[in-house]
C-alpha cells in the first residue's frame, strides 16, 4: 500500500465530492434516517433563530472611572504615564419582552451604570435607561423608545426537562447574534450571585457561553424564551448556567412595579452549624444544621424579638432553616412587617420567639 493513501489530500479546485466517492454511498447517506433527523433538527433550530434573534439586542454600557488620587506630576509632564479614561466600557446582551421597549438583561451587565446604550438587530442604536436590578437575582431590566418592536414569547421553566433541546444566542466578545446550541443538562441548580445570595433553580445547559453571551436569552425548540443566559465556569467546557425564566417574570413584575425587590431581614449575623444528635433526636428536628447567631444589630428585628448570639435558629414560621440561604429564602418580601415566629435553640432548650421582619435596605 502506498504510503501517501494513509493520508487525506485536499480537493483540488476542479474535484468535486462525488468525483473522489462513488455516488451510492452518497446517495445511501442522504436517505438515511439519521440524514432526517439531522435535517428536522437543524430546521428547529433555525426556526427558533429566526423567531427570536429580532428581538435579541446587544447592550454596551459606560461606567465612571473614580479617580485614585495618586498622580506623578514628574511622569505626567514627561509624558511617561498616559491619563486616566474617565469612563470604562464593558456590554452584554439582552432582549425585548414587551412591544413597548422593556428589555431583560443580567443586573452586572448594567448595575451602576453611568450610561447604557442598545443596538438592535437591524443595526438600530438607542439610549437605554434603567428601570430596576436585583443583584440578588442578577437580573435587570432597562427600557428604550424605539419604533417596530419585537418581542420575545415567554416559556414556562417549570416544564423543562434534561435532554432537551436549548438554544442560546448572544453577542460574545462583540460578534453580534452568535448562535449555539445544546441540550438541557440539569435542574435545580443554586448559583451564588455576585452580591452573595444564592439563586436558586437555575439551569444548567451545554449550549456554550462566553463573555457577551450575559443576559441574552436562553430558547426552546419552539422558540420560546426558558432562562436568562447568566454565567460559566471559566475552567470547565460545556458548564453554562442560565436563571429560569419564571424566576425573571416574577423579578420583572416587581422591578416593573417597585423598581427594586423588597426583601425582609432581621438584623442578624450568621453562619451554619451543625446541631448535635441528641437535641436533633429529642426535638425531632428535619435538619441536622441550624443557623447559629453570631451578632446581632442595634435596634434590629432579633435584637426587639429577644435573639442572643449563640442562639440556633431552626425554624422561621414551622419552615425548617437548615443554613443562611434558608433564610434568606425565607425572608421574602411577604414577611415585611409580618409577625412572624421564629423557632431556635438555646443552649439545650428550644424557645419559640415572635419576630418583625423589616424591609431590607
Amino acid at each position: 500500500m502506498n504510503v501517501e493513501s494513509l493520508y487525506l489530500k485536499p480537493l483540488s479546485d476542479q474535484q468535486s465530492l462525488r468525483e473522489v466517492l462513488p455516488d451510492e454511498p452518497l446517495r445511501a447517506a442522504a436517505e438515511s434516517p439519521d440524514a432526517a433527523l439531522l435535517d428536522s433538527y437543524s430546521r428547529a433550530v433555525t426556526a427558533a433563530v429566526e423567531r427570536v434573534s429580532p428581538s435579541v439586542v446587544n447592550v454596551e454600557v459606560h461606567h465612571a472611572v473614580k479617580p485614585d488620587g495618586r498622580r506623578n506630576r514628574s511622569s505626567e509632564r514627561s509624558g511617561d504615564r498616559p491619563r486616566e479614561p474617565r469612563e470604562r466600557r464593558g456590554g452584554g446582551s439582552g432582549f425585548v419582552f414587551t412591544p413597548d421597549g422593556l428589555i431583560l438583561t443580567n443586573s452586572h451587565v448594567v448595575h451602576d451604570a453611568t450610561r447604557i446604550e442598545v443596538t438592535l438587530a437591524d443595526g438600530r442604536r438607542a439610549p437605554a435607561h434603567t428601570i430596576g436590578d436585583d443583584p440578588a437575582t442578577d437580573l435587570a431590566v432597562i427600557r428604550i423608545d424605539a419604533p417596530g418592536l419585537q418581542a420575545v414569547a415567554l416559556g414556562d421553566s417549570q416544564q423543562l426537562r434534561p435532554g432537551q433541546m436549548a438554544i442560546a444566542i448572544g453577542n460574545p466578545y462583540g460578534f453580534q447574534s452568535t448562535v449555539t446550541a445544546g441540550v438541557i443538562s440539569a435542574l435545580g441548580r443554586s448559583l451564588r450571585s455576585y452580591s452573595g445570595r444564592l439563586i436558586e433553580d437555575v439551569i444548567q445547559t451545554d449550549a456554550a457561553l462566553n463573555p457577551g453571551n450575559s443576559g441574552g436569552p436562553l430558547v426552546d425548540s419552539r422558540g420560546h424564551v426558558i432562562g436568562v443566559n447568566t454565567a460559566t465556569i471559566l475552567p470547565a467546557q460545556g458548564i453554562c448556567f442560565a436563571i429560569g425564566i419564571n424566576t425573571a417574570k416574577f423579578v420583572a413584575s416587581r422591578l416593573l412595579r417597585d423598581g427594586r425587590i423588597r426583601r425582609s431581614y432581621i438584623g442578624v449575623s450568621a453562619q451554619t452549624v451543625p446541631i448535635h444528635r441528641r437535641v436533633v433526636r429529642f426535638y425531632g428536628l428535619p435538619r441536622e444544621t441550624g443557623v447559629v447567631v453570631v451578632g446581632i444589630e442595634e435596634r434590629s428585628p432579633a435584637r426587639t424579638a429577644g435573639l442572643r448570639e449563640g442562639d440556633v435558629i431552626v425554624a422561621l414560621d414551622d419552615k425548617p432553616v437548615a443554613g443562611v440561604d434558608d433564610l434568606h429564602r425565607l425572608l421574602t418580601d411577604a414577611q415585611v412587617g409580618a409577625r412572624c415566629q421564629l423557632t431556635i435553640i438555646r443552649h439545650t432548650e428550644r424557645l419559640s420567639l415572635p419576630i418583625f421582619p423589616e424591609e431590607a435596605r
